[in-house]
Formats: structure tokens, C-alpha cells, sequence
């Protein structure tokens, strides 16, 4: 039987709030509180990250620490690919959203000739790049970078050659074609989103199941359409941020935002889509415990990462 493999990265270069590289202990300590074995069920690896340079001058506004960021999203890449080739599934809990741009590099790296779908579960849409970009942080482009997608039809910036010269660096992590294809895009409960978001998912005809959409049509039928949407895709991954659940339940986020799923639309969500056999690798991100004095971000996160593990060890048993 495929075993899990935990792939812990706590690289929060890409966020513009400080504090999501404790997000992996903060589920640590909700699996304590929870009196839960997790953690000592699965092989763990660390991807070394970068954290310090935060310290430092940023030299890069419309991509800050994109540097850096290009650094860890080698190591992520890496990482991901070696899990595959040790014949493992790789779940990978990570702090700022920036870094699913590695794991993506990684998943196709491993499987170059194979169409990749992904499903975004997330409040936003992490599709910018330099040159449209409001705030210059990297968790807002991972998507981008793995579609190879300037969005010039939409440019409110004019990055410096430098920062462009790492941002096409970051595109050839892993592979040097573009990774993804925007109709292979699923967003489900994205609500916070800028005008050139909206352009291209306009353009190209991007699915984003809204909330009342999930609410009129069950958690159910919103992952079998979402996985059928993919119907083309040989492999799927699944990217969980924290704040696609209601602002509620997610302060101890970077970026919460209202209107979104409760905790256990969350784990009946999660579950489903990671039971379809394509899906090869599933993510969590964005917990922020500096923001959150009762770490009840991490707990009930910790809730819906044990439910999807035991809906993939579930399906990984069916498959061996």
C-alpha cells in the first residue's frame, strides 16, 4: 500500500502578515490537544526555508522576496518530486499560500507527459502576477507563475528587470513548459478577488463554485462537478487554504474573509474530491496561530486535515 508522506514547509515569504510559518507546530498542538496520533503515523520531512531574509531589505516591491521564494520553490519542487519517486503520497502542509507554485513545479516534474488539474479551494484566486499585482506578495501569484501567465492585457505595474528576471526563472522550476492550463482550474468558495482576476477568468472560462452555489447544491454535488470539470486531467491536487472557510472560524489566518464554508463542508468537501484516484497529492495552508490567541484556526483545521488523510489512506488501501 502507498503510505502518506508529510511534507512540512514553512516558508511564509509570500504573505503579507507575518506568522504562517508556525502554522505546521499549530497543528501539531491542536493534534496534541486532540489527544490524536497524527503526527506519529506518517513519515515527515521539513523543506528547509528562508524565513530569516524577512529581516532584510526587500529590493523586489511588485514580487517581494521573490528571490528568495525562487530558492525555496526548488527546494519544495524537490522535495515532492523525491516522495513520488519513493512511491509515496505527498501531503504537504505549508505556511503561505506562495509556495503551492513549488508543489505544483514538483507534481510535474514527476509527471511531465501527464495532463494536471487543480482545485483551489481558497477565498482567493492567487492568480496574479508582478505586473498586475495590488500589493506585491507572492501569495497572491502561485497559480500564475504555473500557468506562465503575465496578464499584460491587464498591467497596472512596470516590475524592474530584475524581478522579471526572477519571475521567469520561477516559470521554469521543475518544468520549463507552463504546467497547467487555465480550463484545468477549479475554484471553489473564492470570493476576494481584483479586476484582472476576474478578466481572466472571464477569458478563459473559469469555473468558481460560490458559496450560495455550494449551499443550493450540496458539498456533494459540487465536488463531483468540480472533479468532472477535470474530466480531461490524468492527475489532480488539491490545494486547501484555511480562509475558504467563513471568517468565523478562520481568524488565526493571514487574509480571513466572510461568507464561506463551515468546518464540516470543509471536511465532507476535502473528503470527497481526495477520493477521486486522480488526485495525487493534497495541500493545506495559510494558518496563522500569531492571530489567534485559542489556536481555534488550527484546531478546526487539524479536524479536517485527519478526515481527508483517512479518506485518501481509505482509497490508497483500495488501490494496493
Amino acid at each position: 500500500m502507498k503510505k502518506i508522506r508529510l511534507i512540512e514547509v514553512k516558508s511564509e515569504l509570500g504573505a503579507g502578515t507575518r506568522g504562517a510559518s508556525l502554522g505546521v507546530d499549530a497543528l501539531r498542538i491542536a493534534c496534541l490537544n486532540q489527544k490524536s496520533d497524527y503526527f506519529q503515523r506518517f513519515t515527515t520531512v521539513e523543506v528547509p526555508n528562508l524565513n530569516d531574509v524577512l529581516f532584510e531589505k526587500n529590493l523586489f516591491p511588485k514580487a517581494k522576496y521573490i528571490d528568495s521564494i525562487l530558492h525555496t520553490y526548488k527546494r519544495i519542487s524537490a522535495t515532492v518530486e523525491q516522495t513520488f519517486e519513493l512511491g509515496m503520497f505527498p501531503l504537504v502542509l505549508a505556511g503561505d499560500h506562495s509556495n503551492a507554485g513549488g508543489t505544483i513545479a514538483g507534481i510535474k516534474a514527476t509527471y511531465p507527459d501527464k495532463t494536471l488539474g487543480v482545485i483551489w479551494v481558497d477565498a482567493h484566486a492567487d492568480i496574479h502576477s508582478p505586473y498586475t499585482t495590488p500589493s506585491g506578495n507572492m501569495h497572491g501569484m502561485p497559480l500564475a507563475v504555473s500557468l506562465h501567465e503575465d496578464n499584460l492585457d491587464c498591467k497596472v505595474n512596470d516590475p524592474e528587470p530584475e524581478t522579471i528576471f526572477f519571475w521567469e526563472a520561477l516559470k521554469r522550476v521543475g518544468t520549463d513548459q507552463p504546467k497547467i492550463k487555465h480550463e484545468h482550474i477549479v475554484y471553489i468558495v473564492t470570493r476576494s478577488y481584483e479586476k484582472p482576476e476576474v478578466y481572466l477568468f472571464d477569458k478563459h472560462n473559469i469555473k468558481n463554485f460560490t458559496y450560495p452555489e455550494v449551499l443550493a447544491k450540496g458539498i456533494e454535488q459540487v465536488a463531483e462537478e468540480a472533479l468532472h470539470r477535470l474530466k480531461d486531467c490524468d492527475i489532480i491536487y488539491v490545494s486547501f487554504d484555511v480562509d475558504s472557510l467563513d471568517s468565523k472560524f478562520s481568524k488565526g489566518t493571514g487574509t480571513p474573509v466572510e461568507v464561506g464554508l463551515n468546518v464540516t463542508q470543509a471536511k465532507e468537501l476535502c473528503r470527497a474530491l481526495v477520493s477521486d484516484p486522480r488526485v495525487v497529492c493534497f495541500e493545506m495552508v495559510e494558518i496563522n496561530p500569531t492571530l489567534d490567541a485559542e489556536n481555534t484556526m488550527a484546531n478546526n483545521a487539524f479536524e479536517i486535515l485527519e478526515y481527508t488523510t483517512e479518506g485518501i489512506l481509505e482509497r490508497l488501501s483500495k488501490e494496493a
